[in-house]
């Protein structure tokens, strides 16, 4: 598994760039050809399974996993914390884990994070309410570690940092430590 990462970007069609870049260094395809959508949306190569990837796209900001397996990830700019979200978005553990962080926003962003790729992995996207998804939780009282490895049923998780933003990777096999990032800003 590899992770691309752009910062700058001007829109969702910037990000889809990211990924024809990233195709084309990580498996060297000239191009995407036509990309189609499963029942749910999650895009695929057709006639092409050996190609996995995932894509998401936050603000300026977009990140882009390729693998041979199915991989899920998400990214998120951070936005102000909105505490009415917590009762529908997180298990009685996770809103009782929130309310331990220092940093609230950027805590509920990584929760957000690790259910979006969660979903975008399987393919079948958040249940509603989200609170019936849950995610690996550090020990209470602590934030999430970016050095460390996460499991749940089977899949790993990563997830990943900056100052304005929270990532999360999910996959069959352990996502890697570092991004790839394309342009001049790097965090």
């Amino acid at each position: 598994m590899v992770l691309y990462g752009a910062r700058g970007l001007a829109g969702r069609e910037e990000a889809y760039r990211l990924l024809e870049r990233a195709a084309g260094a990580h498996w060297g395809l000239a191009g995407l050809g036509g990309l189609a959508r499963e029942e749910r949306g999650k895009p695929y190569l057709p006639g092409q399974p050996q190609f996995q990837f995932n894509l998401s796209h936050s603000g300026d900001l977009a990140l882009c996993a390729l693998s041979s397996r199915p991989v899920g990830v998400d990214i998120q700019v951070l936005r102000p914390f909105r505490p009415r979200l917590v009762d529908r978005s997180c298990t009685g553990a996770e809103g009782n884990w929130l309310q331990t962080q220092a940093d609230p926003t950027a805590a509920f962003a990584q929760l957000w994070a690790l259910k979006e790729a969660i979903s975008k992995h399987s393919g079948y996207g958040l249940p509603y309410p989200p609170s019936r998804l849950p995610v690996p939780l550090p020990p209470q009282g602590c934030p999430y570690d970016p050095r460390r490895l996460y499991t749940l049923d089977g899949l790993f998780l990563r997830i990943y940092q900056g100052p304005d933003w929270r990532a999360a990777v999910c996959g069959e096999e352990p996502p890697p430590e570092k991004i790839f990032w394309t342009g001049e800003k790097r965090d």
